[in-house]
């Protein structure tokens, strides 16, 4: 297909508001109207006073046609909104389209193991399909988690060491580009764009309505969670970063720590096997860190009830696990990528020594991940030990000071040899982000933007245009 040259959009026209409803079949709602109050809202209570100018209600490809037809005309920022989760609130853009999906979130799995999920989809609806069809599908532990975001930042969970990212499982994509074309992303069709799409970010290259992902036969599952005492954490860390480089591709097991004094240590996980097979490499943890676990919970599940338990839905009907059921959040947060292991584990634990509601959680790589060349998918930390996430709960009037807390902390983690960051954790403050995000993959991504969008229609403060 032939893709959008290089041009100059005229001049702005007004948006015809009473028109696009018409086209969307009355799904429209704008400033002063109830069902805008709620539309506009994402899941970080931190963003409630974004005013976009329109909130788009659509069901379909040509209702996201339409949209963007009317926000490239008025030259209006557009963004899709699929979970509402971005870390930067750039799924809500003040005075901009807010392009909802919640009404294309199907997802159909089909007798070849392929699902086709609608870009509305939120992951707890997936992987209730997918079980349903005895298949599963590597993705998040967030049960209100858009399937679109997670995808088009790489998509890191519980089964990644096994079964890779989620962006590593997408067959194809079909995405509505700035010019309104409807385009099918995959090897063979578009394949520039279906290598932005693996790992360049939400937002970036037009709105994608739908996924096609490789899927996998749902397997049973063995999950734990564990606890430390306070003054073991950094011989915990110290092991757990030695003894994740070397397990096997079945076993995921993430490391936290909550802030205070003293500063607590928790471990969770998932193994692809039998709890008889993965006590012996626990017990190989504990032996290295030489402490043992002052809580161990232990239990095989079927992949849908391990999914719930990681979604924190396990004491929940999966009706409930919904955005208008479970409570919202008010934090700030910011990321870095561990490429080995820290030198001085106890340094970094340090960092969060008296921080009351911080989290630092270390995410492991490395599996299935690092099999995949960097520049073969837009992700480009595919030989790193780890993800750091950095998480404050706040409150609207203590915002500043979080956001303060925040990067006090990610500048520290460079000094314990972290650098670079998750997209999908995206920060507005993060320095120098465009290399940050996507290392070497930053001119190829800049160059497959210009393509797709000359004319900069999607475009925000952190998207590829901006590098």
């Amino acid at each position: 297909m032939t893709v959008p040259s290089p041009s100059s959009r005229p001049g702005a026209v007004p948006p015809d508001w009473n028109r696009l409803r018409a086209r969307l079949g009355g799904g429209l709602w704008l400033p002063g109207e109830a069902e805008w109050e709620r539309g506009r809202r994402s899941f970080n209570q931190l963003y409630d006073g974004r005013a976009p100018a329109a909130v788009a209600a659509c069901g379909t490809v040509e209702h996201v046609q339409a949209c963007v037809e009317v926000a490239r005309a008025a030259h209006l920022p557009i963004a899709a909104r699929g979970g509402g989760h971005s870390y930067a609130g750039y799924s809500a853009p003040d005075g901009g389209v807010v392009v909802d999906l919640r009404g294309m979130s199907a997802v159909e799995v089909r007798p070849d193991g392929t699902a086709v999920v609608g870009a509305g989809a939120r992951l707890i609806d997936v992987y209730a399909a997918l079980a349903a069809a005895g298949r599963c599908l590597p993705a998040g532990t967030c049960p209100t988690v858009g399937i679109a975001g997670l995808t088009l930042g790489g998509g890191i969970g519980v089964l990644t060491r096994k079964f890779g990212l989620t962006c590593d499982r997408l067959l194809s994509a079909q995405v509505v580009t700035a010019d309104g074309v409807v385009r099918t992303a995959a090897e063979t069709s578009e394949p520039d764009l279906y290598w932005a799409l693996r790992g360049g970010g939400g937002g970036n290259f037009g709105i994608t309505t739908s996924f096609t992902f490789a899927t996998e036969p749902a397997p049973d599952l063995t999950v734990f969670r564990l606890g430390f005492p306070a003054e073991a954490a950094p011989a915990v860390l110290g092991a757990w970063q030695e003894w994740v480089a070397g397990i096997p591709d079945e076993l995921w097991a993430n490391v936290g720590f909550s802030g205070g004094s003293p500063v607590r240590c928790g471990m969770s996980g998932c193994f692809v096997g039998s709890q008889a097979a993965l006590n012996p490499l626990l017990d190989t943890l504990f032996a290295r860190a030489g402490v043992r676990p002052t809580r161990r919970t232990v239990r095989q599940r079927g992949y849908l009830d391990a999914m719930r338990f990681f979604t924190g839905c396990a004491q929940r009907p999966i009706a409930q696990c919904t955005p208008e059921k479970l409570p919202r959040e008010a934090f700030v947060a910011s990321s870095r990528v561990l490429p080995a292991p820290v030198r001085d584990p106890a340094a970094l634990v340090a960092l969060l020594d008296g921080r009351d509601g911080m989290e630092v959680l270390l995410d492991p790589l490395g599996g299935a991940v690092a099999r995949v060349d960097p520049t073969a998918t837009a992700f480009p930390h595919r030989q790193a030990l780890a993800t750091i996430q950095i998480y404050q709960k706040t409150t609207v009037d203590g915002q500043v000071a979080a956001a303060r807390a925040v990067a006090e902390v990610r500048e520290a983690l460079v000094g314990v040899g972290a650098r670079g960051g998750y997209v999908n954790y995206i920060e507005a403050a993060m320095p120098g982000w465009s290399i940050a995000y996507y290392g070497g993959n930053v001119s190829r991504l800049g160059a497959t933007a210009r393509r797709y969008d000359p004319d900069r229609v999607f475009t925000f403060a952190q998207s590829v245009h901006r590098m």
